[in-house]
């Protein structure tokens, strides 16, 4: 059989499989950049370079030597409480606890073929995205359930199989950072992002909270829906074709749809679910309610509330109720043990996250006390400011740059550890919030998550997809993603300048600009 001559576009995407196959695994390059911190903090802090605090007028701030005796010292007394307060570390396990539990019982399964199986054959597409998106909520679990589905379910319609996978796909991928829900995501770039801002001003750090984007991300995903419900129906089937089932005898079998026990666990646990949100309403809504403020308007009384810093083990909390009484009522759980033994098995599962924990917390720890972030803050602040690239053209810049950096560091939470310490100081000092850089850096990454070879999951996705078409490789799925990519980036990138013109806060207090 002949090769077929490759074109420049096939022949570019080569070359980004070549080069992201050349970087180290996550845990080695925040290792690198760890000892790279240490090296340039001993070079710069020679040539005597000093800013002036942006946050306190006067004080002067310079590079700290970290390979100097005193540095030395702090390398090694620090390391433990660098790896223990690594941001996202604790409240990435808290909330991980609970969403695992509803994950490994079946709930967040069962919720997902539930709703996908109820949709009208018309309709099938958009609740496919839709689902596909809100499955983000359950961290990776979409990737597992919901492309394979949607092949199932296309191929049963008579539809091409490869388009309901794509569909699902992007759903689950490319709107990661689109949900009605708080999730673990929020959590984690968020608790990044406030350590971030707290280099400039640990004042105004103090502020945010976690749920600083909800506003924007819950009317992304209908924006998203109806994007890739086009996408999947305009552009990607027709180029797919027909197809031609041959003898799929797993289709029947797995398009059955709920169980009646499944049932009867997604209803219990609906109200165990409606329980817990009326409760953790009491905490917050009344007058007097033990989680609310007790400054300002009733506005800023439920923002800057101990409520909204305790988000993590609520929504830990709202996980784990509706997954014990799934798990119970399905028999999944019988008793302590089983409950012990999912987040035990959950905990596992985190182990490389761990491990990542510490070698990027060691990064972080070692770039604030160099003070570097600081310092490379106020110089980049001044050069766009002296080159006039402010506003929308800035945000287009950095969403461009953190899209092209996708598609060599998947982890969304390793290149916010890397990048947020140096964006959030710079956009601050041009007086832009660092809420607005953490939504301009999910739009970026979120999109082109379904293009990058190095996703955690595309190769699972090319497995699934191989049961279809054996001939199924990364540059067929590539082109097949990249429809989903372009117009998800863009799509959402209008939305986002949308935002910006009409000054639309993103969240509960979440402001479009810094006050510096």
């Amino acid at each position: 059989m002949g090769k077929t001559k490759k074109g420049l576009f096939q022949k570019s995407l080569d070359g980004i499989e070549f080069l992201g196959n050349k970087l180290p695994h996550p845990v080695t390059l925040f290792a690198i950049l760890a000892l790279l911190v240490l090296v340039l903090s001993a070079a710069l802090s020679q040539l005597g370079i000093s800013v002036e605090h942006p946050g306190e007028e006067g004080e002067m701030v310079e590079i700290t030597n970290l390979l100097n005796a005193e540095g030395i010292q702090y390398i090694f007394s620090s390391m433990t409480d660098n790896f223990i307060g690594f941001a996202p570390l604790g409240v990435v396990l808290v909330t991980m606890l609970g969403i695992g539990v509803a994950e490994r019982t079946g709930l967040i399964s069962a919720l997902l073929r539930g709703f996908v199986l109820s949709v009208p054959n018309r309709f099938i597409t958009l609740g496919l995205v839709f689902a596909g998106i809100m499955s983000s909520v359950a961290s990776d679990a979409g990737y597992v359930v919901l492309p394979p589905l949607g092949a199932l379910i296309f191929a049963a319609l008579g539809r091409h199989p490869l388009a309901g996978l794509a569909a699902a796909f992007a759903g689950v991928s490319a709107g990661f950072s689109a949900n009605l829900l708080l999730s673990g995501t929020d959590v984690m770039l968020g608790e990044l992002t406030i350590a971030a801002a707290s280099i400039v001003d640990p004042a105004y750090a103090e502020t945010m909270n976690i749920a600083m984007n909800y506003a924007f991300i819950a009317v992304s995903v209908f924006v998203l829906t109806l994007i890739g419900t086009w996408v999947t129906e305009k552009i990607v089937e027709p180029r797919l074709g027909s197809y031609k089932q041959e003898g799929n005898e797993e289709t029947d079998e797995n398009l059955e749809g709920l169980k009646p026990v499944e049932k009867k666990g997604l209803i219990w646990a609906g109200v165990s679910l409606v329980i817990g949100l009326g409760l953790t309403a009491l905490l917050i809504l009344p007058e007097n309610a033990p989680m609310r403020g007790t400054e300002g308007s009733t506005m800023d009384q439920i923002v800057q509330s101990p409520f909204m810093s305790s988000l993590v083990p609520i929504i830990a909390i709202l996980f784990l109720i509706p997954g014990l009484v799934y798990g119970v009522v399905t028999k999944v759980i019988r008793n302590d043990k089983d409950v012990a033994g999912q987040m035990s098995d959950t905990m596992a599962s985190m182990g490389m996250f761990i491990v990542l924990a510490f070698t990027a917390g060691q990064f972080v720890a070692y770039f604030n006390e160099s003070n570097m972030g600081l310092v490379l803050g106020v110089y980049g602040a001044e050069f766009l400011d002296s080159v006039n690239l402010t506003g929308i053209p800035l945000i287009l810049i950095f969403i461009l740059i953190t899209a092209f950096i996708n598609l060599f560091i998947g982890s969304a939470s390793a290149k916010w550890a890397m990048m947020a310490p140096v964006f959030v100081p710079i956009m601050m000092q041009l007086g832009y919030s660092p809420e607005l850089t953490q939504m301009a850096y999910r739009v970026a990454d979120s999109t082109t998550n379904i293009i990058s070879p190095l996703m955690t999951y595309f190769a699972i996705i090319i497995a699934f997809a191989q049961k279809y078409d054996k001939k199924m490789g990364i540059g067929t799925l590539i082109s097949t993603m990249i429809p989903y990519s372009i117009f998800f980036l863009v799509g959402w990138t209008i939305m986002l300048i949308i935002w910006m013109l009409f000054g639309i806060p993103l969240g509960p207090g979440g402001p479009l600009e810094y006050p510096n």
